[in-house]
């Protein structure tokens, strides 16, 4: 690797958001690891990434295992950014008495405990750089108080909105134990985003729901820590 560059990890960024996301961060001149399950649709993205310019390179990643995360830390001789993106739904209108508690299980293995996965791989290498970010890719459905209050709108999502709430609150936990760290850690959220996730029903495009995360990736030294942000700005917890 050039040790010249920073170095950037996306899980999930084979598509959609995350590759928005890989994109973004490789067009402000960083080396940007495309973390992915699935070997071809990793190369292909990796592939367009460079022919756009981008210093890209393939990371073979699950985040819901133990050994694949390991792997991939290995993998790195340093790392300067991480943003977790990968998430799924467990699909929609999962109402309360009617969601499958294997669905519950399903998305907070992914939205959550992959997320803790990777921060705790990660974190050795993170140390190093002299200026780390974490960014956790979480979403507005996650607030309580929009949820609590009547602000979102959004279907009922009992595996998926959960999976949010859970992600800001452990975030904060990690935002406290590094306190002391030049690690900064924030939550983005992308917003409505046209994409596979949603059968592309969202009205922004992935390049805008990067934009936050890019934001909050490329942080001077100055910004902020354990924040939950929108293009608009703060999101109320």
């Amino acid at each position: 690797m050039n040790d010249e560059k920073t170095v950037a990890l996306v899980t999930g960024a084979n598509k959609g958001i995350g590759y928005a996301i890989a994109e973004g961060l490789g067009a402000q001149g960083m080396r940007v690891g495309v973390g992915a399950r699935d070997d071809v649709r990793r190369e292909e993205a990796v592939e367009k990434l460079r022919a756009a310019g981008v210093d890209a390179f393939g990371v073979p990643l699950d985040v819901t295992d133990d050994a694949s995360v390991a792997a991939a830390a290995a993998s790195l001789d340093r790392l300067d950014v991480l943003v977790n993106n990968a998430g799924i739904t467990g699909g929609w209108d999962q109402r309360p008495t009617e969601v499958d508690l294997d669905t519950v299980r399903s998305v907070v293995e992914v939205n959550v405990y992959g997320v803790i996965r990777m921060m705790d791989a990660m974190l050795p290498l993170l140390r190093r750089s002299a200026h780390p970010r974490i960014v956790n890719v979480s979403s507005g459905v996650g607030s309580l108080t929009r949820q609590s209050s009547g602000g979102d709108t959004g279907p009922i999502a009992t595996a998926y909105s959960p999976s949010k709430t859970f992600l800001n609150a452990v975030t904060v936990q990690y935002v406290k134990a590094l306190a002391e760290t030049n690690i900064k850690i924030n939550l983005a959220c992308p917003g409505f985003v046209a994409t596979d996730l949603n059968g592309f029903r969202g009205h922004r495009t992935p390049e805008q729901g990067a934009a936050t995360a890019i934001r909050l990736a490329t942080l001077p030294d100055d910004g902020p820590t354990g924040g939950y942000f929108e293009d608009a700005g703060e999101i109320p917890w």
